[in-house]
């Protein structure tokens, strides 16, 4: 038990003592930009399944600018648990909600469809460990990245010119006439 409690504090310190030794050539490779280089080099062998292609550039360069905030300056790791999704996917993990749940409307707080996914459109991302969101609740807003939902604490999205409002959860953005009449 004590053990599996301590793997994710070994890890994110082999993250931090990779990301040091990383540090000579990403700053010989990108002068200037070396902790940021490193940070990012270091994430990607920790979490080694993100995938950052598809989120829109603005986005992206939100993410990784906090995220190399939150390693050097807090010593907090974000990981990327998922960020853009094609159409095709998301309406797949919305038809599984669907059957998993039983009822369109009870989906819809945990997965929308595919034209009102943020997913979609590369602005949304689900992030790892909840300390990291936890961090990003807390900082995000000055890298224009928010919490949308209060069921999903994983779940932020990039906003470039508007704070928007914090929700219960996905379904929140429907009006009420149209949750009566899609129930």
């Amino acid at each position: 038990m004590i053990e599996s409690l301590r793997r994710p504090q070994v890890l994110a310190a082999a993250t931090r003592l990779l990301a040091v030794a990383l540090l000579p050539a990403a700053s010989l490779r990108s002068p200037g930009r070396g902790r940021y280089l490193a940070c990012q080099w270091a994430l990607a062998m920790r979490y080694p399944a993100e995938d950052l292609e598809g989120l829109n550039e603005p986005a992206r360069a939100a993410f990784t600018a906090a995220r190399t905030e939150a390693f050097w300056r807090h010593r907090q790791l974000i990981g990327l648990t998922s960020g853009h999704r094609d159409a095709a996917d998301q309406h797949r993990l919305f038809a599984e909600e669907v059957h998993r749940t039983g009822s369109v409307t009870a989906a819809r707080r945990r997965v929308l469809p595919p034209h009102e996914s943020a997913h979609v459109r590369g602005t949304a991302l689900d992030v790892r460990p909840s300390e990291g969101a936890a961090w990003l609740e807390r900082h995000g807003p000055q890298y224009r990245l928010y919490r949308r939902y209060d069921n999903e604490w994983w779940h932020f999205e990039y906003h470039a010119h508007t704070v928007p409002m914090r929700l219960p959860d996905p379904d929140s953005l429907r009006p009420s006439s149209m949750a009566r009449v899609a129930s």
